[in-house]
């Protein structure tokens, strides 16, 4: 069994819900899959002491799940006061409405289709609730309404699903771009040399220890990545079904289509940049 903290971000082990951080608390949704990989992590932030919280990405509409996060936030003596989307994946955002019903806040997203309220979420935007700061960060290329929530006061960043806790994501051609989501990693890595955030808070699998060492290790895997479907179209293999199955050949089957999104976002980019 591999040491989890020889794994690229240093994960900190199984996805359980509670406390991850001074500020943060995990409430894990009942939607495991291959692509959800243990759930949506649903998280609820607040500064110590506070009697209000922030919810981020309610998850699936799935009744028992977002009772559940409303409860775990009574338990601590907390009172939801606003919810935040990372992006609008049903996983994350299907059950904003009913969350925003059952705790009679507004939602706040990118995505003007995804919001309860007047106020959206925009770059440079800071959010403070009962003390606590949270600051907007646009990352955009998994989809392009993507954004990730830096957490100073914990050192952390909420990622959504720009960068899980485990395993890598899919750029999710059209709508996401892989030159987004590159300069988006590059963005993160900014954040872990200049405001020395260390914690990854992701969307789905463990918290990640190391956020320098994980973003690293994604814009690695994307460089070897766009290496190989590059060797690949000059192998002769030309349409995306193609590539997959020759890049994508020791991976899950059922994951192809999931991998597929991703080539022809690699695909685009090439093309774009005139290397096929």
């Amino acid at each position: 069994m591999t040491d989890a903290a020889a794994l690229p971000g240093r994960p900190r082990g199984e996805v359980v819900s509670g406390r991850a951080t001074p500020r943060a608390v995990n409430v894990l949704a009942p939607n495991a899959s291959a692509m959800t990989l243990d759930g949506t992590n649903t998280w609820i932030l607040a500064e110590p002491g506070s009697g209000l919280a922030v919810v981020v990405d309610p998850g699936p509409l799935d009744e028992g799940h977002l009772r559940n996060v409303v409860a775990t936030a009574e338990r601590a003596g907390q009172r939801v006061a606003l919810t935040l989307l990372t992006h609008g994946h049903p996983d994350h955002a299907e059950g904003a409405a009913r969350f925003a019903e059952l705790t009679g806040t507004n939602v706040r997203a990118l995505d003007p289709a995804l919001r309860l309220g007047d106020e959206g979420l925009a770059a440079g935007d800071v959010v403070t609730v009962g003390g606590l700061e949270l600051r907007v960060v646009p990352t955009p290329g998994h989809t392009a309404d993507s954004l990730s929530f830096h957490l100073p006061a914990d050192r952390a960043v909420l990622t959504g699903d720009t960068v899980l806790g485990r395993g890598t994501t899919v750029v999710a051609h059209p709508d996401g771009r892989l030159g987004d989501y590159l300069d988006t990693l590059r963005r993160l890595r900014s954040l872990t040399v200049d405001d020395g955030v260390h914690t990854v808070l992701p969307g789905h699998g463990p918290v990640l220890e190391d956020a320098q060492g994980a973003v690293e290790y994604y814009l690695a895997h994307r460089a070897h990545r766009l290496a190989q479907v590059e060797t690949a179209v000059e192998d002769g293999h030309r349409t995306p079904a193609e590539v997959v199955a020759h890049v994508y050949a020791d991976v899950d089957r059922s994951l192809w289509p999931a991998a597929e999104l991703s080539v022809r976002a690699q695909l685009e980019y090439l093309q774009e940049h005139g290397i096929i």
